[in-house]
């Protein structure tokens, strides 16, 4: 019932055929959610909402197909234990679905792999209730309605969705975004949004500092005006926010016409931190400290951080019991490839710059630094064949949980890198010393938004990921991360 009414709410207030830029910019507001700083588009709002309504509807009718009368079936549906069959069937559909990207961009906007990926989450969903019946076998829908419910579903989620993409009917107009400067972070932003259409934003365009390149193309669109006319050129556009990326803010800053726009309900906002906010990370160019500073966020308080500590250890003591079998095997077969050592221990920088010793499974090769260390790579010669297996799906970090126990790391951080490495990029990367105000982590923002940093300039961005982690530190974000994981872990990405 909860998903049905948001649903409903939904539709009322986003189905409207005419909307006025305030209306763009309130709707865009109230379902721009965040998790951990970083906005969920309002299509992934709706798709999960409306997915969750559609799984329900799509059991009602396989139960009413089942029963074959109405009575009968709204008699079944009325039992004390039917919320918790349809909320198994929910847990396990809402579960299948995340893990087949059907909430990924690339998805949603490919028919025929929107098609595979909800056979795929359909098949995987009910296999997961085959296991979870298997516990609790009184609260089963029952064999036929069990049967019938997966194509209903299938076609109910498929239509809907191919729907949604071929009319949008559902959205309102893009939030309208003007860009005030032709500042590298401005550009970036832009470059972007562009990248993600599901975040249904907008850019009209532009606007010179000085006034002389109007008609110039950046991006796309180009510079339509000067910085001095914002106020008009923002009215007429109907633009709902206003980014500044000024090249240079002393003197040039329009100032009293973004006061009058502030004033008239248009959010008016900072380049880095809108990026911030769609990019899930803290870009490093043209960022000064000040802003860090004053930035909201970086609080590490002490409840968190002892909340974050229990956590660490009720996981890692968990993780430790249920993967017991499969270090065993993983020695094995490590000790059947190429001998001792099992385990590889190397120096790794932590908490406040210390030193620590983090553990892993041997995936190398004994000599594989004998001519001095350097990152991993693709193909890299010196992983061994059970090393690339581990590595693969990551069974080589297990023994990390021991440094977490030993308070060393955290299970979600910034990956703790080498003191040989440290010090080159912090040579060369400006506030990469920042990332050691936390303890470092198994996995972490930056493994799971990025890929394995294997160089300076990858480094940087690793880094960016883990500056917006470390300013939103949270159990919700976390939480997030872990969930994410799990899906790169499932499917293989990423590994080296």
């Amino acid at each position: 019932m909860w998903a049905l009414c948001q649903v409903s709410a939904l539709c009322k207030v986003l189905s409207r055929p005419v909307f006025s830029w305030r209306e763009e910019t309130f709707v865009a507001r109230a379902y721009m959610l965040k998790i951990g700083g970083q906005k969920i588009p309002v299509t992934t709002v709706v798709l999960v909402l409306s997915d969750a309504f559609l799984v329900v509807l799509g059991l009602c009718v396989a139960i009413l197909l089942r029963f074959h009368n109405f009575s009968m079936a709204l008699g079944y549906l009325k039992s004390p234990d039917t919320p918790l069959r349809l909320a198994l069937v929910l847990f396990a559909c809402g579960l299948s679905l995340y893990y087949n990207d059907l909430y990924a961009s690339e998805v949603i906007n490919r028919r025929s792999a929107l098609f595979v990926h909800l056979l795929q989450a359909v098949g995987a969903a009910w296999v997961t209730l085959a296991i979870l019946y298997y516990f609790v076998p009184d609260h089963t829908l029952g064999r036929g309605s069990t049967v019938l419910a997966a194509p209903a579903i299938i076609i109910l989620l498929l239509c809907w969705r191919l729907v949604l993409g071929a009319t949008h009917f559902l959205l309102p107009g893009p939030q309208r975004i003007l860009v005030v400067g032709t500042g590298p972070v401005g550009i970036a932003l832009v470059r972007e949004i562009i990248k993600k259409p599901e975040l249904h934003l907008k850019v009209v365009g532009f606007l010179d500092e000085n006034g002389e390149n109007i008609g110039k193309s950046l991006v796309n669109p180009g510079i339509i005006g000067a910085a001095c006319d914002v106020e008009a050129i923002a009215l007429r556009e109907r633009a709902n926010r206003i980014i500044l990326s000024l090249k240079e803010r002393r003197g040039q800053t329009p100032v009293r016409e973004l006061l009058h726009l502030k004033f008239a309900g248009i959010t008016v906002e900072d380049a880095h931190s809108f990026s911030e906010e769609i990019a899930g990370r803290i870009s490093l160019e043209h960022l000064s400290p000040s802003w860090m500073i004053l930035s909201e966020g970086f609080r590490k308080s002490a409840l968190l951080r002892a909340a974050k500590r229990i956590s660490d250890i009720l996981i890692s003591l968990i993780l430790l019991t249920i993967s017991l079998p499969v270090m065993a095997l993983v020695m094995i077969a490590i000790w059947l490839d190429t001998g001792h050592p099992i385990l590889f221990r190397q120096e790794r920088t932590g908490l406040g710059g210390g030193v620590f010793q983090i553990l892993k499974f041997r995936s190398m090769h004994q000599d594989a630094e004998d001519n001095g260390p350097k990152w991993a790579a693709d193909n890299d010669h010196r992983v061994t064949r059970v090393g690339g297996f581990i590595r693969k799906v990551r069974l080589e970090e297990i023994p990390q949980v021991f440094n977490v126990l030993r308070g060393e790391m955290s299970f979600v951080g910034p990956r703790p890198e080498r003191p040989h490495f440290c010090e080159m990029l912090e040579a060369e990367t400006p506030f990469y010393v920042l990332r050691n105000s936390v303890r470092p982590g198994i996995t972490g923002w930056a493994q799971v938004k990025y890929q394995y940093g294997g160089s300076i300039e990858e480094a940087k961005t690793k880094l960016e990921y883990d500056l917006f982690y470390i300013k939103h530190l949270s159990l919700t974000l976390d939480l997030a991360i872990l969930f994410e994981t799990a899906k790169v872990i499932f499917w293989g990405r990423g590994a080296k």
